[in-house]
């Protein structure tokens, strides 16, 4: 079982993302089944809503779900280095430029839902390889001191922060 964190053992920040996480027992069956709900969400868009923005200067959807990839395969590497106990500093990372280049909006829905399936399916599988003492190692990223066990509960909570931002503000729901 991964222990959920607590707030001494990451940034504040990152709790905007923790706290929106459902109380949960198995955050790894959490990301499981939070990835069967984004992929029926994004594939039943068309391709318009998937293309725009809901505000000049926004994101697209598309962008919005290479983005989830691009923090995800950030955080999960993080996870990595940290788990084998590299304590190295890692660096901040600057999401807006990997928007602007991840070339999202070239890309067709099923390309990037495969590749999405394939880094949620490659994650989960990674988390479920740690030992209890691997969760319980903390690193530096971004300059700040961050537990291993925060990073599954982040990549859920930010997931989550950017699904209600697509139902609220692309699609009203």
């Amino acid at each position: 079982m991964i222990p959920k964190p607590t707030k001494d053992q990451c940034p504040e920040y990152y709790w905007k993302y923790i706290s929106l996480v459902p109380e949960t027992k198995d955050i790894l069956g959490e990301l499981q089944v939070q990835s069967m709900d984004t992929i029926d969400l994004v594939t039943s868009l068309d391709d318009e809503t998937l293309a725009s923005s809901y505000q000049e200067g926004k994101w697209t959807i598309l962008e919005l779900l290479v983005h989830l990839m691009d923090c995800e395969r950030v955080f999960a590497y993080r996870a990595l280095r940290m788990s084998r106990k590299d304590k190295t500093p890692l660096p901040g990372f600057d999401e807006n430029e990997f928007a602007k280049n991840s070339g999202a909006n070239k890309r067709k829905i099923l390309g990037i839902v495969k590749e999405y399936s394939l880094l949620r399916a490659s994650t989960i599988e990674l988390f479920q390889s740690f030992s209890d003492e691997m969760w319980n190692e903390v690193g530096n990223a971004n300059g700040q001191n961050i537990s291993v066990n925060c990073l599954p509960y982040i990549i859920c909570g930010h997931e989550i922060h950017h699904r209600n931002i697509i139902e609220e503000r692309y699609i009203g729901k």
